[in-house]
């Protein structure tokens, strides 16, 4: 199973691919950002976030996409503009017809590290230790969005299907 965890966003895009194996291991295959410059309109960005979540699906084939949901603060503005993020990133995988699962921050956090209170540093570390990764996975959205994949294989989402 291949799982593309995206951390959205309209500035930053983070992203993670994971496999599982027949033993229940995860392996990373890629994860890095999808950046847009601030200088371009949010029409421009929207469409590079699109067009970059569509070259991922095709040259990774994902079983699955799983999306963070957006935890809105007090900042409406940006809260908007990452929702239109979300929802192009939520299009791409419609069109490329892939099943899409999305979770809590608090729900990821209990996930990985079964304490929905942890700490960013605490979920990096545990990403990579489920990972089996050299060192910290960076920057902090990639390691975001590796850790929704790792989210998603954790949780029983694959029998009760509650996809989007």
């Amino acid at each position: 199973m291949v799982v593309l965890g995206i951390d959205p966003g309209y500035g930053i895009v983070g992203y993670g691919i994971v496999k599982s194996s027949s033993y229940g291991n995860f392996e990373v295959v890629d994860f890095g950002v999808i950046s847009t410059p601030k200088e371009e309109s949010i029409s421009i960005r929207l469409e590079t976030i699109y067009d970059s979540i569509d070259f991922l699906i095709k040259k990774y084939t994902p079983d699955y996409i799983a999306v963070e949901e957006l935890f809105f603060n007090t900042n409406h503005t940006t809260g908007i503009k990452v929702a239109q993020a979300r929802g192009v990133i939520l299009l791409a995988g419609k069109k490329n017809n892939i099943k899409m699962y999305e979770y809590t921050p608090l729900q990821i956090k209990q996930a990985i590290t079964g304490n929905g209170r942890a700490d960013k540093k605490q979920m990096q570390l545990v990403v990579q230790a489920i990972l089996n990764l050299e060192k910290l996975p960076r920057p902090d959205d990639a390691a975001d969005a590796l850790a929704v994949a790792i989210c998603h294989m954790q949780t029983n989402n694959l029998i009760n299907d509650n996809s989007i």
